[in-house]
């Protein structure tokens, strides 16, 4: 598992909560394994009160199966729920481009350049992780320069099932055009053209339609039939 330090406000549950979820969108704990809430709580340092916590509140949004009397599940992939996922974000972040086109600062515009910059250089480095981290951040910025950062919190807590898609599209297509895509989308907002803007978006958020075979392929034990 990758763990990352504790933060000073947040409690047990909430650390382990947060880890369990990061590594499961990583695929550090992969769809189908068995996870052993002694194990993690040991890696983590914690009890295994708040670890079966985290695993029971991860379970209400499908992420985990808990297994009476046999411990717990992480859930394959269901196509019907990544898809739900995808439509949230593409309503909300279609939303939030045409609204940031009314105008955002040169400050603004240079610091989603700048991001972008980063991303290029994790796609030749070939760091997928790493990647999806800073795509997150991209999207992250947009809804906080719209003043919506509410917003992008309670999106951002129903989307983990298309987001363990996406891990699985970096770790696969050599061809990555999520950079491209940015490059695209802050032109627009830089233009000023929200219908250009919204359909940079749409077709950005659908990239995981062409990917499906290829994920599929690579991975074909991670989901359901």
């Amino acid at each position: 598992m990758i763990v990352t330090e504790r933060t000073a406000r947040e409690t047990a549950r909430e650390f382990a909560s947060r880890t369990i979820k990061k590594n499961i969108i990583n695929l550090e704990l992969a769809p189908g394994s068995l996870v052993s809430e002694s194990e993690i709580a040991a890696i983590l340092g914690l009890s295994r009160t708040p670890v079966r916590e985290a695993l029971m509140e991860l379970g209400k949004t499908n992420l985990v199966e808990i297994l009476p009397q046999k411990g717990s599940r992480i859930s394959l992939i269901d196509y019907s729920m990544v898809e739900e996922s995808r439509f949230i974000r593409l309503v909300l972040e279609c939303a939030i481009v045409k609204l940031l086109c009314g105008g955002i600062s040169k400050e603004a515009y240079a610091c989603l350049q700048e991001k972008i910059r980063l991303q290029e250089f994790y796609v030749e480095h070939n760091e997928p992780f790493k990647l999806l981290e800073l795509d997150n951040d991209f999207h992250r910025e947009l809804f906080s320069l719209a003043n919506r950062m509410q917003t992008y919190q309670l999106m951002n807590s129903m989307t983990s099932h298309f987001d363990r898609v996406r891990s699985m599209s970096l770790s696969t297509i050599k061809d990555i055009k999520i950079v491209e895509d940015h490059i695209e989308i802050l032109q627009a907002i830089y233009e000023k053209d929200p219908e250009k803007a919204e359909a940079l978006m749409t077709k950005h958020l659908s990239r995981y339609k062409i990917d499906e075979n290829f994920i599929r392929t690579k991975y074909p034990a991670y989901f359901k039939a």
